[in-house]
């Protein structure tokens, strides 16, 4: 998951992104409205944490210019505004969910998971697939009933495979799903981190390349190659 934090205190800001992605999630952060704007129109992001008292655009005014970009993208507004008037002002201009400072971390990325959820066509918490059990909110994963163990990054990388349910995903889109802004375009990192996900998951290899095009879960389809080896190749 990807998400846009809006919030113009750079401390609180910081603290923000840097607990998401200790979940997990990748986040990017804007100080202002105008930033938020330019982020939003270049970047895809699955979620957006708005601030409503911001320098420029007012977080007001960029909720809703994303429900009026008719992407349906989810919008979690964490604000100091607690009043029963300004939650029913937040909702009416489109926010999908509401939590008040001062906040827990925990309860905020069970909010974004939730949020994403329902997003994702009401997809139950724990997703299966290829004998894969993954739960976002514990952070685990089973493979015929084995857990494994993953690194932040690469249950990320697996929750975005996942996500496509055997459709491929490109490498391009790895990187823009399961990193940030920050995140060198001509890095190895998807083919890197890939990699070692296939050694974590085991025998037989269930992460297909598909050479020229990305990656998928190998549920059987005939159409892609078989995993390309670990240790060396164009991943």
């Amino acid at each position: 998951m990807r998400v846009l934090v809006v919030e113009d205190e750079p401390l609180m800001a910081g603290a923000i992104r840097d607990g998401l992605r200790l979940e997990a999630i990748a986040a990017d952060v804007a100080g202002d409205g105008d930033t938020a704007l330019e982020l939003l129109s270049v970047n895809a992001y699955d979620i957006a944490v708005l601030d409503r008292d911001i320098p420029g655009p007012s977080g007001d005014e960029v909720a809703k210019r994303i429900v009026a970009s008719g992407t349906g993208m989810p919008i979690l507004m964490l604000t100091a505004a607690d009043r029963l008037d300004d939650k029913a002002s937040g909702f009416e201009l489109g926010a999908d969910d509401y939590l008040t400072k001062p906040f827990d971390l925990r309860e905020l990325v069970l909010r974004l998971r939730a949020l994403d959820r329902r997003r994702a066509y009401n997809r139950p918490p724990v997703r299966e697939i290829a004998g894969l059990r993954i739960d976002p909110f514990r952070r685990e994963v089973y493979r015929d009933g084995r857990y494994v163990a993953l690194t932040r990054k690469q249950f990320a990388v697996l929750e975005v495979l996942a996500s496509a349910e055997g459709g491929v995903v490109s490498a391009e889109e790895l990187l823009e799903r399961a990193w940030d802004e920050n995140a060198d375009p001509f890095t190895n990192a998807v083919r890197i981190t890939v990699s070692a996900l296939r050694k974590r998951l085991g025998e037989p290899p269930i992460i297909a390349t598909v050479p020229g095009v990305g990656y998928r879960i190998d549920v059987g389809s005939p159409d892609a190659e078989p995993a390309a080896p670990s240790g060396g190749g164009r991943g």
